[in-house]
Order: C-alpha cells, then structure tokens, then sequence
C-alpha cells in the first residue's frame, strides 16, 4: 500500500478505530491518543505494510500495540489499574436501545466486559463488537488461534456467570 492509499484510507477507518480505543481504554483522552499514534505510526511505517492484511486490521493490530506499549509505561511508572468512568458507559451503550429496561440490560453486560481480564475484553472487542473472524483476531493480536478461541471461550464464561439467576423467563 502506497503513502496516497494510506492517507486517503485512514479517515474511513477513523470511527471504527476510535471506537475500538475507547472500548479498549476506557477513556477519552487515552482512546484519542491511541488513534493518533496508530495512525502515525501506519504512516511512518507504510512500508512494511502486507498485502495479505486488511488495512482494518493492521489498523485494529496497531491501536493494540500502542495499548499495551501505554500499559506497560504506566506500570512501570507505579501506576495502579485503570479506572473506568460511568461517561465511558454511556458512550459505549447501544444507542439503538429506547426501552429503558433493554438499557439497563446494555449497561450490566458493559459492565461485565468492563471487568474482564484485558486480553479477553480485547478478544470480545475484536470477535463480538468487531465481527472479526478467529483467524482475524489470531493475526491481529499474534497468537495462535486456539489460544482465541478459548480466551473467547472463557470470556463468554465469565460474563454468562454474572446473570445467571439475574434472568427471569416470561411465559
């Protein structure tokens, strides 16, 4: 992919990126300056772009590894946790959602992904949100595919764990 096909590229994938950030960090700020260095750094480094890869997902790759460059700073930085706002839950719920019990329903299940462990929130993020395949995800985050399959799998888990009980059947 030539520098021209990069730049006129990038604006379209801009609201699925930004939304994968924010989903991912939590936070605005932290969400905006994800985008903004994947994208400087797709740009720096256009040359080593592969046919092969979606730009989508070399982009989804990208905003990964500068997560994870930025956890790791804050953590040898001192820095404990990150903490989630309720601003992040009401940017992420599904605005598609006009019944206030389906809401409530949205925010429980935010919640829930909020809580789990980072590379299966990540995972979910990617397969679910996404809709990316497991092959996909496999070579967007580098690893082999079974190990995406059972993060999925576990993730699944934990959230399905949290509303046992908490559904009532109509009849």
């Amino acid at each position: 992919m030539y520098e021209a096909d990069v730049l006129s590229i990038l604006p379209e994938l801009l609201p699925r990126l930004w939304a994968f950030a924010l989903r991912l960090s939590r936070n605005q700020r932290d969400a905006e300056e994800l985008v903004q260095r994947a994208c400087l750094h797709a740009l720096e480094r256009k040359h080593q772009l592969k046919p092969n890869i979606s730009p989508l997902n070399r982009m989804f790759s990208l905003v990964h590894s500068v997560w994870l460059d930025k956890l790791r700073t804050r953590s040898v930085r001192g820095r404990t946790g990150i903490q989630s706002s309720d601003s992040f839950l009401e940017t992420a719920a599904a605005p598609a959602a006009r019944r206030p019990d389906a809401d409530v329903i949205n925010r429980q299940v935010l919640k829930a992904v909020d809580q789990l462990p980072h590379a299966q929130r990540t995972l979910l993020l990617l397969i679910v949100v996404e809709g990316l395949s497991y092959q996909e995800a496999a070579e967007i985050l580098n690893m082999p595919i079974d190990t995406i399959m059972t993060g999925l799998f576990r993730a699944r888990l934990t959230i399905g764990a949290k509303f046992i009980g908490a559904v009532t059947l109509e009849c």
